[in-house]
């Protein structure tokens, strides 16, 4: 009976202002109490157009740093791949905060549709790049006018009820997840197809000349669907008459973003709006974050580069086609698993002991990766597709726990801005993991007669550096937790 009273108080406790969308949609969902299906839609939608070309190059980026001629020697591909791996986060980090201040002011809606607009018209680009440094610069472009995913974490919350808000949440971060497993496996079957697919495109075609091109069209032209789509999308922030000087400089801007200061002390105590910067439980769960997202990118960037080199450098000698196969094999299983399997896990052990189980699961995965060479045949493909699955769904297992985290550590009116931050931060550091991983791929590949940790098992070596760090993370002192959370 009292959760039925619950479900009765009304959403809008305020003045209704006419004329703000924010107000409008407050009361659709005082009026509608199911569950928000065509804009959780939009959010499964957006988010996928999103994530689908942040890692889609990865699997044919070998291929295309050898067609470009930059690189003098094969061993230095890695190296300059690096760079074009980055270049997308490093754009979006210097954006994201911004991006995020723009979808305060003037709404989701119009950061959103931009967003959207810039996939279409700079990953097109990129599949027509003819040189390296325009590679590098649509990439960038990419990132830096993609401001997407802090703008729909805050949507997420908004356009349901309290009741639906993990649920929406969720949706978010299973599309974001799957995007960045289906975007490679859409790279790796696309790509060269004038040479995977003669039959179908012949050598004198468009896709002949730009063999990199028809997966960025096809991503592409997904993203303009989704684009036409958000006509209909509706705004929820709130535009007030009262708030238009709300904004009046970049001092207050900052300020609202992430309230450095928090509020005046009353009474001795400080109010319960704290702000960010001091709230440790969510600084070390972003630290944390920060940690696993550069693994999670240095691998992604690595697992093809070294499937796709040859065997006397310690590779698998496979093709895109073939990578992207295991990756397509992998994001069905990631799908499955999100929604089938993970919501029991977590039941069970919770998210932090789950992420810590994932993180050590992971250690004997990745020594392995290097004496796959020692394979042949259809067991290499056998070996490789199980431990592409496992070690991707125990990603998603720690990635979701730290977002977990992170939205459990402050309260509702401050996730938009400690998303704004986690994603800033995860940024920089995704930025960093490409170019890091290429130029330690490329050293690797040239010590293949060293007696310690010879080739590649350096490079899977230090990957497993970064996840034991991340491990020791998730331990006390250094991971807090809200008062109110059990820590277990």
């Amino acid at each position: 009976m009292e959760a039925e009273a619950e479900a009765e108080v009304p959403l809008l406790k305020g003045e209704n202002h006419p004329g703000c969308p924010g107000c409008a949609y407050d009361r659709k969902k005082e009026l509608y109490r199911g569950l928000p299906y065509k804009e959780f839609l939009y959010l499964w939608m957006i988010c996928l157009t999103a994530a689908l070309p942040i890692s889609s190059l990865f699997p044919f980026l070998y291929f295309m740093i050898r067609d470009l001629h930059v690189a003098k020697r094969t061993e230095d591909i890695g190296f300059y791949a690096g760079f074009v791996g980055a270049s997308f986060m490093f754009g979006r980090c210097l954006t994201s905060t911004a991006w995020g201040i723009a979808a305060d002011r003037i709404g989701r809606k119009p950061v959103v549709v931009f967003g959207i607009f810039a996939v279409v018209i700079f990953n097109t680009l990129f599949g027509l790049s003819v040189t390296y440094s325009m590679a590098i610069a649509t990439r960038f472009l990419l990132g830096a006018l993609n401001g997407l995913l802090g703008p729909i974490k805050a949507y997420a919350i908004e356009v349901c009820r309290p009741e639906h808000e993990a649920l929406a949440l969720s949706l978010v971060s299973t599309a974001w997840g799957i995007g960045l497993i289906i975007g490679p496996a859409l790279g790796g079957y696309l790509s060269q197809p004038a040479e995977n697919f003669p039959n179908v495109f012949s050598p004198d075609s468009l896709f002949a000349r730009f063999p990199y091109f028809l997966p960025c069209l096809c991503i592409s032209v997904f993203a303009a669907v989704v684009l036409v789509g958000c006509i209909w999308m509706p705004e929820t922030l709130h535009k007030h008459k009262a708030d238009v000087n709300r904004y009046e400089t970049v001092e207050s801007l900052e300020s609202d973003f992430i309230d450095l200061k928090g509020k005046a002390e009353q009474n001795g105590t400080l109010n319960s709006k704290k702000s960010l910067l001091s709230n440790w439980p969510l600084m070390s769960s972003i630290i944390l974050y920060c940690v696993f997202s550069f693994h999670d990118m240095a691998y992604t960037e690595i697992f093809s580069l070294w499937a796709e080199s040859d065997r006397k450098y310690g590779g698998l000698s496979l093709s895109s086609e073939d990578v992207g196969q295991v990756l397509a094999i992998t994001g069905a299983s990631l799908l499955v698993y999100q929604l089938f399997i993970y919501p029991r896990i977590n039941k069970v052990l919770g998210h932090i002991k789950a992420s810590r189980i994932a993180a050590i699961a992971c250690i004997p995965i990745l020594f392995a990766y290097p004496y796959m060479t020692y394979l042949s045949g259809p067991g290499v493909s056998i070996v490789l597709n199980i431990a592409s699955v496992i070690k991707n769904n125990l990603s998603v297992t720690i990635i979701t726990g730290c977002f977990i985290l992170q939205n459990n550590a402050v309260p509702q009116d401050q996730r938009g801005a400690a998303n704004g931050l986690a994603m800033t931060g995860m940024s920089l550091f995704k930025a960093v993991a490409p170019a890091g991983a290429g130029i330690v791929f490329s050293w690797a590949q040239k010590r293949q007669d060293a007696s310690f940790l010879p080739g590649d098992q350096m490079v899977f070596f230090l990957l497993n550096v970064f996840e034991i760090l991340g491990l020791i993370l998730t331990f006390k002192p250094f991971l807090a937790f809200p008062e109110q959370q059990d820590t277990n």
